[in-house]
């Protein structure tokens, strides 16, 4: 029951990640997006991702590798369209 809380909580932060994601794809538009933001943010889902594979929780590691995956493409939109 553990895993299916954190699978849940897992998708649903992940994914709300993607409509900036797809709305940056398509229009390259990053003024409204800050640097000093996604570079922490970044920083920040890459150690959760390290916490979680130190203690085995797989809901934390799947979640934490899309999500670094979504908004490291946001960050490196936003530093070539910028």
């Amino acid at each position: 029951m553990n895993d299916l809380i954190g699978y849940i909580a897992a998708s649903l932060t992940t994914l709300s990640f993607l409509p900036q994601a797809l709305h940056t794809f398509r229009t390259r538009d990053v003024r409204g997006i800050s640097l000093g933001m996604y570079a922490l943010f970044n920083s920040g889902v890459a150690l959760w991702l390290v916490y979680g594979l130190l203690i085995d929780a797989w809901p934390i590691v799947v979640a934490n590798a899309i999500t670094l995956c979504l908004a490291l493409a946001i960050l490196v939109m936003k530093l070539r369209y910028r």
